[in-house]
């Protein structure tokens, strides 16, 4: 498989993922069943159809940073900072706490290495997964987890939570399902970066594998059989759980995120991006793919996306391959052109006033072009 395609697979995956699992947000798994009943899982908002959230934006928005920084860590970190920034102006239905504090710090000065706020939540996980197929090495991975961890989440078990869900994607991108197994997943990565909670949860994790558990049963052993929350060592286990108990069946993983009850669009994302990753597009149900209504980051736009990040490490694409979806316009200072990366046509000129009471940032009348958030072609 192709890194496209497994670009493709983990970005579409987490979409489908995300809206499977948005309508039972913060439902307990009985409660859960009560509502929606025992059938196949569906989309259910309007119409029968699905719609995304957070998770999905971010997977989008590190998908966009890493082309426009050619996978540069510090320059990574810049370009996804700008376009947080964008994302929380244009008000999006669903922002963690912790996420919108960090983003707030970035707009008053705060770098990226240093706006992180204290919170061990979900966040890192929803961008982690793309950095497992993009990363050249191990050392790599580390530095691009680290860039986009910091900037949002600042407690260790965060980042660490988030290289274990890069270390499984890069496992199943390269190995595809037939060489997903828990044994190559911890020996992908040193045994120092794995945070306490999810090393005592290798254990029970073995012996679940060992009597063909489901997830639910497992979850229980982890104490969680009223559902899954917002933290990460209580994400992170449960998801890993999920992928190597379905390494080839997407439909069949997902559905068991998506009963657990708690968090269910960030957990469904997390699993649906890894078995994505491993399994490529073609394995997600037609029907759950086709049943999306996200917009501006549509089903097309997103396999574009995932075209143009299929050169050499996520770096071998043109920003400019790809449209620009539409939606809201916000101002921002023009970002420097990068080789072999053409800025788009600009827009037409704004105010000074205006700029920088959007941006709070002095902003030259001869650099001025409009942004857009959704537009990998915008400014990092």
């Amino acid at each position: 498989m192709s890194r496209s395609q497994a670009i493709a697979g983990l970005l579409l995956g987490t979409a489908v993922g995300d809206a499977l699992g948005l309508p039972a947000e913060g439902l307990s798994c009985r409660r859960a069943a009560r509502l929606f009943g025992a059938g196949p899982v569906r989309h259910r908002f309007v119409f029968g159809r699905g719609m995304c959230s957070d998770d999905t934006e971010h997977a989008c928005m590190t998908a966009q940073a890493l082309l426009a920084s050619r996978a540069d860590p510090p320059r990574f970190a810049r370009s996804l900072g700008w376009r947080l920034r964008g994302w929380l102006i244009a008000l999006p239905a669903g922002v963690g706490l912790a996420t919108g504090r960090a983003v707030l710090k970035l707009w008053v000065g705060f770098p990226p290495s240093h706006s992180g706020v204290w919170s061990a939540g979900n966040g890192p996980c929803m961008r982690s997964p793309l950095l497992g197929v993009c990363a050249r090495n191990s050392s790599h991975l580390a530095d691009l987890v680290r860039a986009s961890t910091r900037l949002t989440h600042a407690d260790p078990a965060a980042e660490r939570g988030a290289f274990a869900v890069a270390a499984a994607a890069r496992l199943g991108a390269e190995h595809g399902p037939a060489g997903v197994s828990l044994d190559r997943f911890v020996a992908t990565f040193p045994s120092d970066s794995v945070d306490p909670a999810l090393r005592d949860a290798l254990p029970l994790m073995r012996a679940a594998i060992g009597r063909g558990a489901d997830v639910a049963s497992f979850a229980a052993d982890l104490g969680l059989a009223r559902g899954v929350g917002g933290y990460v060592n209580h994400t992170v286990p449960v998801a890993l759980y999920c992928w190597l108990r379905y390494p080839g069946d997407y439909a069949a993983g997902v559905t068991a995120a998506v009963r657990l009850g708690g968090d269910t669009d960030t957990v469904a994302a997390i699993v649906g991006g890894l078995l994505g990753a491993t399994n490529g597009p073609d394995a997600i149900p037609a029907e759950w793919l086709g049943g999306l209504a996200k917009w501006p980051r549509t089903v097309r736009w997103m396999r574009r996306l995932a075209a143009a990040g299929g050169g050499s490490h996520c770096g071998g694409g043109r920003l400019a391959d790809i449209r620009r979806p539409a939606g809201l316009t916000v101002v921002a200072r023009a970002a420097r052109p990068e080789r072999g990366v053409p800025l788009p046509r600009p827009a037409p000129r704004v105010p000074k006033a205006a700029a920088a009471l959007l941006t709070g940032l002095p902003v030259r009348a001869t650099a001025q072009r409009a942004y857009d958030p959704g537009d990998p072609n915008g400014a990092p």
